[in-house]
């Protein structure tokens, strides 16, 4: 069984976090989730979630002050984290291992003990300071996905645009599912085929 760190942040696109932790509920991956207070706002002002009906969705849970937590040691073995999605001030904090809370000492454990660490960082336009600090961290090990959809395979919904985002999540951590269909699908194939194109 794969066991898994999701971490959310304050940065606009909660509905990234909670999406991902809806699938992974549906599957055998143990969710090890922390939401910082920010994010906790988000979900608010955003979705129509509720915090603790987000939380239900991950099998364990952890207080963002509490940096004794199992996820804040090395020996705690998991498979990565992924911080989805992720603030610049969490990217900066990660990226200086100012590990003033949890989430920031999980992302620091995970990738001082060389396991996968993916920022889905939500921010635009960067500057080049946003710039220097993902050079660092993909420098020391980590993923930046930013949350940017891909148009190919004809996305109808807001819902597609979202599901793209968490199968290239998924896919990182090789979690099987059908999100969204891949280049050299028939889908897309077919797609392909009505504008004139040939693939």
């Amino acid at each position: 069984m794969k066991r898994l760190i999701v971490g959310i942040s304050g940065a606009t696109g909660a509905i990234y976090g909670i999406r991902l932790l809806e699938i992974l509920s549906k599957s055998n991956v143990e969710t090890h989730l922390v939401i910082t207070e920010a994010a906790e706002k988000t979900i608010h002002l955003e979705t129509d979630w509720k915090v603790d009906e987000v939380k239900s969705l991950a099998t364990v849970v952890y207080d963002i002050k509490d940096v004794g937590a199992d996820i804040a040691s090395g020996s705690f073995r998991t498979d990565g984290m992924v911080v989805i999605p992720c603030s610049i001030k969490s990217l900066s904090a990660i990226a200086n291992s100012f590990n003033l809370n949890l989430l920031i000492r999980a992302a620091d454990v995970t990738m001082k003990e060389k396991r996968k660490l993916v920022l889905a960082v939500r921010e635009t336009p960067l500057h080049k300071g946003h710039l220097n600090l993902m050079m660092n961290l993909a420098d020391s090990g980590a993923i930046i996905l930013p949350p940017i959809p891909a148009f190919y395979f004809h996305p109808k919904t807001m819902d597609d645009l979202i599901n793209h985002t968490i199968g290239k999540v998924l896919d990182l951590f090789h979690i099987e599912h059908d999100l969204f269909a891949r280049w050299g699908s028939k889908r897309v194939k077919n797609h392909l085929r009505k504008k004139g194109l040939n693939h």
